[in-house]
């Protein structure tokens, strides 16, 4: 009997990084990486045209976010398993992403058997969690840790902030989130207001000290 083939779509806007992705993918058995994106707008049209078992979705890429590519693949396909893949550490965006509705979160550095275990999780309904992120969500039930009060920043305000505490200037950042500087400039001025503080130094402190940066 045949082995039934599942699936995936990788969004992630790094040529070299997708392949590497898809050659450990398609090398897997039962596994195959059907279609490819470079951005989130791709992602979504994909999403719309072919049906998938699993997406596997960089968290970084210019344009829309991958936080807000998710958000709409929530509302087109709610069932669809969306596996996101980052180079930030997971207390920068783990908690954010499985509570907009992935079904979890690793990292690109990790190793390609737990990425081949935590795709086939997902595409079996189930969560993928490192102990790190079980034991913060179990904190999490119980109430927010005081002091975090980045938790109030939007998305797009969180990805400034560490951006910021990086040492990236305001227009480095803007070119980088393809936005205006007069854009960036509004997110920094609201990030500010509603952490209490003045200066990218309190706020390159606090990202390092909540360890939201490495």
């Amino acid at each position: 009997m045949a082995t039934l083939t599942l699936s995936l779509l990788i969004a992630d806007d790094h040529p070299v990084v997708r392949q590497g992705l898809k050659r450990i993918l398609n090398e897997t058995p039962g596994l195959s990486v059907t279609a490819e994106a470079s951005n989130g707008a791709e992602a979504l049209d994909a999403v719309k045209k072919q049906a998938f078992d699993a997406v596997l979705l960089d968290i970084s890429m210019p344009g829309m976010s991958g936080l807000d590519v998710l958000k709409q693949i929530r509302l087109l396909k709610p069932d669809l398993p969306v596996l996101v893949l980052s180079v930030h550490p997971e207390s920068q965006y783990a908690l954010r992403v499985l509570k907009a509705g992935a079904s979890g979160y690793i990292s690109k550095d990790e190793d390609p058997d737990k990425l081949i275990e935590a795709v086939r999780l997902v595409i079996q309904g189930k969560k993928y969690i490192s102990p790190w992120m079980a034991d913060k969500l179990a904190d999490d039930v119980v109430k927010r840790r005081e002091g975090e009060v980045h938790e109030l920043l939007s998305d797009r305000e969180l990805t400034v902030l560490c951006m910021i505490a990086t040492g990236k200037t305001v227009s480095a950042i803007a070119e980088e989130l393809n936005l205006s500087v007069k854009t960036i400039s509004t997110y920094r001025s609201r990030l500010l207001k509603k952490m209490g503080m003045a200066t990218n130094a309190e706020l390159t402190h606090y990202a390092i000290v909540n360890h939201l940066v490495d």
